[in-house]
């Protein structure tokens, strides 16, 4: 009888690997038509060995617009493969006849206890992966005890993911060009309950995300991705036309915006205020000047600018211009928790997870997203106790080595 369990787990483990060959090779990956799947063939919740196992289930089970939403990068996507590729080039150094039996991955943000140095990064139109979009991404971070922070784009309103979990929440900010607007909104997140406004400053213009393009979507967030709140073009005057821009571009986000509206943004939200999208050790600094509260380094997960750098590889640099005068958190690529602690070893109070949540949503629904969660804290739990660090403040850059 085992052995009967044990062939059945082997084969439904290579029913996964054969299905996502067919979803690399098939035509069908290229068309406009959903992704046929038997779900009797595809290995269940509890076989999922890491997170990159979610993502062909993810692609199987929505269709192909909405899985290009999410998968996509800007250009010819460099960026978003060179996010995985930085981490190969950074090795650690573990030390042994360290005492690890009592393991502790908690930490404290702003005033809030969570379980593990992993929160949710905010990203729009969850709803494109499974229907109950972030309502279940909420309640998934809650039964981890971490943090979501609840993009500006969110296919539910502000209010109803607030009232999902009691547990904290963030919540992201896209300013518009319509300043009253932009501090309604803040006023109102704030309101609701969420305890950090995370400003995202990376996005002036809409990239160009040549996968969208294909599929004949020319905005940020395809149809059917979200409710109130998914646009982030300023408000105009009813009947007054957007004026065309001389280089053809399309600037739906703010591009008049400088350092200096971060004071105007802190004074409305009475909130820590993070800055999210920081790539050099120059803006680094500008951050620390100008008061934030903290800062997010990330390249959109390579959905901006193309050839900008990883952010693990440069996070060094931005850590050093800070000083530790604040946080410092990090997104784009994350899927292992050796990744994770590699982060954390090189200054970073916690990592933000963005795609594998949403592939663990559109795999599985809310149990999904959680099983993705458990997954990292357990791999970044096991790569701590080999390496001799039984908590996170025994985590420094002894740990690493890099390639020469």
């Amino acid at each position: 009888m085992n052995n009967d369990k044990h062939s059945m787990r082997l084969s439904r483990r290579r029913a996964l690997r054969q299905f996502a060959a067919f979803l690399a090779a098939s035509p069908l990956a290229r068309s406009q038509r959903e992704l046929p799947y038997n779900p009797d063939l595809l290995p269940g919740l509890d076989e999922m060995a890491n997170v990159f196992e979610l993502e062909p289930l993810c692609r199987a089970r929505i269709s192909k617009q909405n899985y290009d939403f999410i998968a996509c990068g800007v250009d010819n996507e460099w960026s978003l493969r060179h996010n995985r590729d930085a981490f190969d080039r950074i090795h650690l150094r573990p030390r042994m006849l360290v005492n690890t039996e009592h393991m502790d991955l908690s930490t404290t943000l702003f005033g809030a206890r969570v379980e593990m140095p992993i929160l949710i990064a905010p990203m729009a139109g969850h709803q494109l992966a499974h229907p109950d979009g972030e309502i279940a991404t909420a309640k998934a971070a809650a039964a981890a005890k971490t943090i979501l922070c609840v993009s500006s784009n969110s296919s539910y309103p502000m209010e109803k993911v607030a009232e999902a979990t009691s547990f904290v929440k963030w919540w992201q900010l896209y300013a518009r060009e319509d300043l009253d607007a932009t501090r309604e909104r803040i006023q109102r997140a704030v309101a609701l309950g969420y305890k950090v406004v995370v400003w995202t400053v990376d996005g002036p213009y809409n990239s160009h995300r040549e996968r969208l393009l294909r599929d004949r979507i020319r905005v940020q967030v395809p149809p059917g991705g979200g409710g109130a709140g998914t646009s982030n073009a300023p408000r105009r005057r009813r009947g007054e036309a957007e004026p065309p821009h001389p280089y053809r571009l399309d600037p739906v986000l703010v591009s008049r915006m400088d350092w200096s509206h971060l004071s105007r943004i802190k004074e409305w939200a009475n909130v820590p205020v993070l800055v999210k999208g920081i790539l050099t050790a120059e803006d680094a600094a500008l951050a620390v000047k100008h008061g934030a509260d903290g800062i997010v380094v990330s390249n959109h997960g390579g959905r901006y600018l193309d050839y900008a750098p990883a952010t693990i590889e440069v996070l060094p640099e931005i850590a050093q211009a800070a000083g530790g005068k604040l946080p410092i958190l990090i997104d784009s690529g994350f899927r292992r928790g050796t990744d994770i602690l590699k982060a954390l070893a090189m200054g970073a109070s916690a990592v933000m997870i963005g795609r594998p949540t949403l592939w663990g949503l559109g795999a599985f629904g809310q149990p999904g997203v959680e099983k993705a969660l458990q997954l990292l804290e357990t791999e970044l739990a096991l790569a701590m106790g080999l390496s001799g660090k039984p908590t996170l403040k025994h985590i420094d850059k002894s740990l690493l080595m890099f390639d020469r």
